[in-house]
């Protein structure tokens, strides 16, 4: 608490916030591949996992935009808006998805998908393709691609997102490589887990 009276994020709360399994382990595995990954696409680059019905961001690299979103550690965005919201949901079990899709469903813009039956339609589409291609859904200039990060176990525990201006957008670029760095942290986060299992720690 400041000296207006006004509560903010202390640092407590982020050393705790990085002890989470979700957290920490999985972020410093991830930090090098996602920084080439901004250097690369010159995007806002994003690290995000499932709470609930909504998307929280645990690792964000940020770019000057004509039109910047919040793009922080720890924002939180329904799961229908955002392109790793739409991953998560997307290899969610149904009844997940049914919590979502039946639920409130906020429109952002005016190309925000709010109707069921259309996300259903693009969230069977992301489980074909692996890949999720969204525009103007929360900033009408922008345009998101975004892949699933797996665990050793091959469970989708995890997505990665590149957030792009539409006009300069190439969308089969940036999904291989977001593919490509979702492999690598795959398999660091495998060879970790095999590591801890042969020296005997849970």
């Amino acid at each position: 608490r400041d000296a207006d009276g006004r509560y903010a994020v202390g640092l407590r709360l982020l050393e705790l916030s990085a002890l989470a399994p979700r957290g920490l382990g999985l972020r410093e595995i991830a930090f090098p591949y996602l920084d080439d990954l901004h250097q690369t696409t010159r995007g806002n680059v994003h690290l995000a996992v499932r709470d609930g019905v909504e998307v929280v961001y645990i690792e964000t690299m940020r770019v000057r935009m004509r039109h910047p979103i919040s793009s922080r550690v720890g924002d939180r965005w329904p799961m229908h808006v955002s392109g790793t919201g739409l991953v998560l949901l997307a290899y969610g079990d149904p009844d997940l998805q049914e919590r979502v899709l039946n639920g409130p469903l906020e429109k952002f813009t005016e190309m925000t998908v709010t109707d069921p039956r259309e996300l259903r339609r693009k969230l069977a589409q992301i489980r074909r393709t692996g890949v999720a291609v969204a525009r103007g859904q929360i900033t009408l200039p922008d345009l998101v691609v975004a892949v699933p990060v797996h665990g050793p176990d091959g469970e989708v525990i995890a997505a990665i997102s590149v957030v792009v201006e539409a006009e300069r957008a190439r969308p089969r670029e940036l999904a291989a490589a977001l593919k490509q760095v979702a492999r690598a942290i795959t398999r660091s986060l495998s060879a970790r887990s095999a590591s801890g299992a042969e020296s005997g720690v849970g």
